[in-house]
């Protein structure tokens, strides 16, 4: 404890609200919170203002915001990106990743440094971020682009990259010796399958009847995600692993259920939290003392990322027949280092791998990178209207591949997006495949959702009122969204968030009463259905029919067209 506060929990309320002011100033700057927190680390550690040394709860907090980092990332692995995106994210993520690291570590030797050291730096100038790029994609409406699909598909392979890579550094950092070194190996790796074959086993005979249970209360689903994390990270240490992978395994664990957008969802803004403290601990740790000495190699290795990452990347997709217009655009979300980066080199001074002044190094290689990048990526199409005319070298003659590419697209399609599964959900659903359309289920019924799902029907477990689920559905996609729940406060939630994520389509609710659906339509829905009116209207044209055919089909239309 820090003797300028009282306790720790003085000391940890202080973070909190100059972490909102410093954050509310990023934003501002429209910098990732990532660098806020980082600075703000520098201005409250040791070096500068002294208000906060390193302690337990600190460290603790630290350590679970990384493990449930890597819990999303495992529970979001979406394999299935990469497998529509065929050879190009693993040969745009595995080539990116060999060539930044040979090259980064010839430039790391040739800055001075000792051979570990420079590995670390090499391998840490590999890894970009996924939680930046997506979050500046998805705000530029640009994650369903070819060039988003294609840094996301890449971006993943990396992820499983720095996971294999702390992996084999925890094993390394066991072995006393090296004549024991193939011994570990083999203990590692019996350790290792154990583990696997034991989670496989739960994944396919408890995870997904357990879930299914749990789902009753979202309280209680979510508790257990929380916990089911932890464990297994905990689990990971003691088997010799790092807790990190054994979080990842976790998320790998629920990411095949039918729950995982909604664990996923729910478990985003809790991660940022926890990773607040990481990042501060962090700068904390740093001596500013130090870090004068590591300015002109950081400037250097930063813009090798900067600059030669992007080239490596629009190298590789130019070979393999994108416009260079694309290769541009996915090169530049490989333009800095990740929050793994930063996690590898903390797990390496652990080890005793690499010393402060090379994390110091990898930090402010972070810290200027992910500055400079957020603006390369933002003002990604100025830039390229700059320098177009000298990027063809990166584009083949034929750039065939884009020509394929709209199959992608079309294997995918969704038509309508339905919230609500219920008689008069269902029936809808029903009426839409028969006549062709591809529908996207969502219901916050376990039962329901398992008992539409298959045959072809794409269902989710999900949550119409959280902003974060509906910012992971296909929103570029459908002409409409439906919802067939009558709850007004249900609806205006969804109305809210779908027009906070720039939903372009039309929007089709249901309401009670006319009263409601005159509120519905104020708040900005294009259609209002009202079930028991267009039921009522069914019923008198098909009680008494005659003159008033023509006017029932009307009011038909006028009611349920979608």
């Amino acid at each position: 404890m820090n003797a300028v506060f009282s306790d720790v929990f003085t000391e940890i309320a202080v973070l909190l609200l100059m972490a909102a002011v410093i954050g509310a100033i990023a934003l501002r700057l429209r910098q990732p919170l990532i660098v806020a927190f980082i600075a703000l680390g520098l201005l409250v550690g040791p070096s500068a203002l002294g208000w906060v040394s390193a302690n337990d709860q600190v460290d603790l907090l630290a350590r679970m915001g990384i493990a449930l980092l890597l819990f999303v990332v495992g529970l979001k692995l979406d394999l299935h990106i990469i497998r529509i995106m065929g050879p190009v994210a693993l040969a745009a993520g595995l080539g990116q990743v060999f060539f930044t690291s040979v090259i980064g570590y010839f430039i790391a030797i040739g800055l001075g440094m000792s051979q570990v050291g420079a590995l670390y730096v090499a391998v840490a100038l590999t890894f970009s971020s996924t939680i930046i790029i997506v979050k500046l994609l998805s705000d530029k409406r640009e994650v369903d682009t070819l060039h988003g699909r294609i840094a996301i598909g890449f971006l993943i392979v990396q992820d499983i990259v720095v996971v294999l890579v702390m992996i084999g550094l925890t094993a390394l950092g066991e072995v006393g010796d090296t004549t024991s070194l193939s011994w570990e190996a083999l203990g590692l790796l019996f350790r290792g399958a154990l583990f696997i074959v034991t989670i496989g086993l739960l994944m396919r005979f408890v995870l997904t009847p357990l879930l299914h249970q749990l789902a009753r209360s979202p309280e209680l689903l979510i508790l257990f995600a929380i916990a089911w994390a932890v464990a297994l990270a905990a689990a990971g240490g003691e088997l010799g692993f790092s807790k990190e992978v054994g979080a990842f395994l976790a998320g790998v664990s629920l990411a095949s259920t039918p729950y995982r957008e909604i664990i996923g969802a729910r478990l985003v803004s809790l991660r940022d939290f926890m990773l607040l403290f990481f990042f501060i601990d962090l700068g904390a740790g740093l001596d500013l003392s130090t870090l004068g000495a590591q300015v002109i190699p950081a400037i250097i290795l930063s813009l090798f990322v900067l600059i030669g990452n992007p080239l490596i990347v629009m190298t590789i997709l130019g070979a393999m027949g994108y416009r260079k217009r694309t290769s541009f655009l996915a090169g530049l979300t490989v333009a800095q280092i990740s929050e793994f980066s930063l996690i590898l080199g903390a797990l390496g001074l652990s080890l005793g791998h690499i010393d402060a002044e090379t994390m110091g190094l990898i930090t402010l290689v972070g810290f200027i990178t992910i500055s400079v990048s957020t603006y390369m990526i933002l003002y990604s199409y100025p830039l390229y209207e700059r320098i177009a005319p000298w990027l063809g070298l990166f584009e083949r003659r034929s750039p065939h591949r884009e020509a394929t590419q709209g199959e992608v697209g079309e294997a995918e399609r969704v038509d309508l997006i339905l919230f609500g599964l219920g008689r008069f959900g269902t029936g809808i659903v029903q009426e839409l495949r028969k006549r062709g359309y591809q529908v996207l289920s969502i219901d916050f019924d376990p039962d329901l959702v398992r008992r539409n799902g298959g045959n072809g029907n794409e269902v989710r477990y999900g949550d119409a009122e959280d902003p974060e689920f509906i910012a992971s559905l296909p929103l570029d996609q459908p002409r409409w969204v439906l919802s067939s729940v009558r709850e007004k406060s249900i609806n205006l939630a969804l109305l809210h968030a779908l027009r906070d994520h720039g939903y372009k389509g039309r929007v089709a609710v249901t309401a009670d009463t006319a009263f409601i659906a005159a509120q519905l339509e104020r708040a900005g829905a294009d259609r209002v259905l009202i079930p028991y009116a267009a039921a009522a209207a069914e019923a008198v044209e098909t009680l008494f029919g005659g003159n008033d055919k023509e006017q029932g089909r009307q009011l038909r239309r006028d009611e349920n067209s979608v």
